[in-house]
């Protein structure tokens, strides 16, 4: 795969050109984008895919209210979380009863982070250390944190320690990786950067040394090829509300290979995870399948929104897809170096295709001023510190056009310091 950018338009007509002979460019008619916006922050919160009101609306209107209880059966509620699941596993390489949508994802990163841990004290009790990025979501920080601090308290009178050991350009991960370390926890596509591991060949080292490979996958599902089985990953988790189109808060996804589903059970064990949930048994017997990963009863009107976004990404052919990522996320740099290179905009995104996502990031020192006047002018990127503008670039409902008028306003912005006032009235607004 090429690595530089060689898609690069000088024109808008060239750009309406590209749009035009686009084979994914239907798929904008699949979306509810309201008109004067140019929306590139669908990264954090995809738009509202068509039919997603009117599932609810039938959730909610005939499923519940002439259903009622009813319906854990006959509308095939229970069964929601696996079969969404299933067609989810279709976009990350995985296999049938791999998947299972709920909880969010932090939640799920727990359970896969415990599973992981209960198995090397199993087959390698000396290894304590979770390896992830200081660079990571922090929740992902976070998570791991608060695991190894609950199993530190547990064991403290044994003298057994476990550890969060954060890579960054100090440490980076082949310094990190030693025979100590139990499990490593990274994003597949950073959050601030869109920087993108190897999957494979980071699992590959990690496996080496004995050590379970967890992936996050919030900025990958939906943006990027992703081959869970071919990466022999072991655990991954990600949300539906960026790529995936689920909805705000849509419920999120944990994949487990076969592997390991039945060797233990997560700890947040509940009833919707039991072997026979039905039985109201006094003793906790696991489900023999990706269930158990399951907690308790699930949000059905939020799942019935993710199959329509799912539905549509399914229809996507996924190499088109990346290949028009790529294209976009190309264009939008060399146009923004083009035109607007006489500003301090310095690139944090890698140009390589092989370490790239699906989002392309800047940083300028009045990033947030910069980022409001844009906002303010129907192009919506959002703003993460420090000083770092981010544009989601999607292709399901971007085209080439939107990208060169989005540059173009951000331009004339920089050009006419408009954000210098944007920012005077953000500071001084009344509330």
């Amino acid at each position: 795969m090429s690595t530089r950018n060689t898609f690069v338009r000088t024109e808008r007509e060239d750009c309406i050109a590209a749009d035009a002979a686009d084979s994914l460019s239907h798929f904008r008619e699949r979306f509810i984008l309201p008109e004067g916006v140019i929306y590139l922050d669908g990264n954090s919160l995809g738009p509202r895919p068509v039919g997603a009101l009117e599932r609810v609306q039938d959730v909610v209107r005939a499923e519940w209210g002439e259903g009622l209880i009813r319906s854990w059966n006959t509308a095939g509620w229970f069964d929601l979380p696996g079969r969404l699941g299933d067609k989810l596993a279709q976009l990350i390489g995985g296999r049938r009863g791999e998947t299972i949508v709920t909880d969010t994802t932090s939640l799920n990163l727990f359970k896969a982070l415990a599973s992981a841990i209960r198995l090397q004290q199993v087959d390698h009790p000396e290894k304590r250390v979770i390896v992830t990025e200081r660079d990571n979501f922090p929740s992902d920080v976070y998570i791991a944190e608060g695991i190894t601090d609950f199993l530190n308290s547990v064991a403290e009178e044994s003298g057994i320690r476990y550890e969060v050991r954060l890579i960054d350009d100090t440490l980076p991960l082949n310094e990190a990786l030693d025979e100590s370390t139990a499990v490593i926890a990274l994003s597949h596509v950073n959050y601030r950067s869109g920087a993108m591991w190897d999957m494979a060949a980071v699992t590959a080292q990690a496996h080496n040394l004995g050590a379970l490979a967890v992936w996050d996958l919030a900025h990958a599902a939906g943006a990027v090829n992703v081959d869970l089985n071919g990466a022999d990953a072991d655990y991954a988790v990600g949300c539906t509300y960026k790529y995936l189109n689920g909805g705000p808060g849509s419920p999120a996804f944990i994949w487990v290979n076969d592997l390991h589903q039945d060797r233990f059970w997560q700890p947040l064990a509940g009833w919707w995870s039991h072997a026979k949930p039905f039985d109201m048994a006094d003793a906790y017997t696991p489900a023999k399948n990706i269930n158990r990963f399951l907690c308790g009863t699930q949000p059905i009107t939020a799942l019935a929104m993710v199959e329509t976004g799912l539905d549509i990404m399914l229809d996507a052919d996924a190499d088109v897809l990346r290949a028009k990522s790529l294209a976009l996320t190309d264009l939008f740099i060399s146009l923004v170096e083009q035109r607007c290179g006489g500003h301090p905009l310095e690139l944090i995104t890698p140009r390589d295709h092989a370490t790239r996502g699906s989002h392309v990031s800047f940083r300028h020192p009045e990033g947030y001023a910069v980022m409001s006047a844009l906002i303010a002018r129907g192009v919506i990127g959002d703003y993460r510190e420090p000083e770092v503008l981010r544009f989601g670039i999607t292709p399901l409902y971007l085209g080439h056009a939107d990208v060169w008028d989005a540059v173009e306003i951000l331009r004339d912005i920089l050009d006419t310091r408009a954000w210098d006032a944007e920012e005077f009235k953000q500071r001084n607004a009344v509330t």
